[in-house]
């Protein structure tokens, strides 16, 4: 009879499986999601990290081993942002006619995400590589990697970051925004744009259409903003 730790130790050496589980996952969450009518503290990617974190602790699996699996999903982060042009383009138009305040509220959110961001924790004591891991936290995944490996911080924790800013925001926007009163669909998703990048913007599509095409602009200007503010606010804290 074969021995199931044996199968299980051939399984798990192949990427087939772990693309498998982080699509299974993922479904999961957007099941219980779904069935909980749209609630924002079940969020999708919640509950599939939730579900991921809790098999690989089950198997013991190292997570290198699952990412040489699951790196196909990672690679595709890349032409997922580059696609959210498209929201742009269609709504260029409208874009234009808000300019100035959609200028205005870039600046605000993109500098208040970094510099407090960075003074809480350096307040707390972090060291320089914490912060530098710490300062692209509101940029889109991708972006936000490549940032901190130029500043000398660690992209793995720049990726958790990234990934907890992001279901935060997806969490609490919803509520918020309505307890604020904000009707506006295009500041709605402006701001869950700039403030909680691709996964923000996902709710946001959930939420309403019009917001999920501002969300995509928000977060695509707000990755080229933090690239160039990032650095020059770092340095402040050294």
């Amino acid at each position: 009879m074969t021995d199931p730790l044996l199968i299980w130790s051939y399984l798990e050496s192949g990427p087939l499986l772990w693309l498998t589980a982080t699509l299974v996952a993922y479904w999961i969450g957007d099941r219980i999601f779904r069935l909980s009518r749209g609630k924002p503290w079940f969020n999708p990617v919640l509950l599939s990290v939730i579900v991921l974190g809790g098999l690989l602790l089950a198997t013991g699996t190292p997570y290198e081993t699952y990412f040489e699996g699951a790196q196909f999903v990672h690679f595709m982060l890349g032409p997922a942002t580059v696609s959210l042009a498209l929201p742009l383009h269609a709504n260029l138009r409208r874009v234009r006619k808000a300019a100035l305040p959609m200028a205005l509220a870039l600046l605000a959110g993109s500098l208040t995400a970094v510099v407090s961001a960075l003074g809480l924790a350096w307040l707390l004591g972090a060291d320089f590589g914490l912060l530098a891991s710490l300062a692209p936290k509101s940029a889109t995944a991708p972006v936000a990697i490549g940032i901190s490996e130029k500043l000398g911080g660690d992209p793995a924790m720049t990726a958790v970051l990234v990934l907890l800013t992001g279901m935060i925001g997806a969490i609490a926007v919803t509520p918020m925004l309505n307890a604020l009163g904000l009707r506006d669909w295009r500041g709605r998703g402006f701001a869950t744009g700039v403030a909680a990048h691709g996964v923000g913007t996902a709710r946001a599509l959930q939420v309403n259409p019009t917001a999920g095409a501002f969300a995509g602009i928000g977060m695509g200007m707000n990755a080229v903003l933090t690239g160039l503010l990032a650095p020059l606010v770092l340095q402040l804290f050294r």
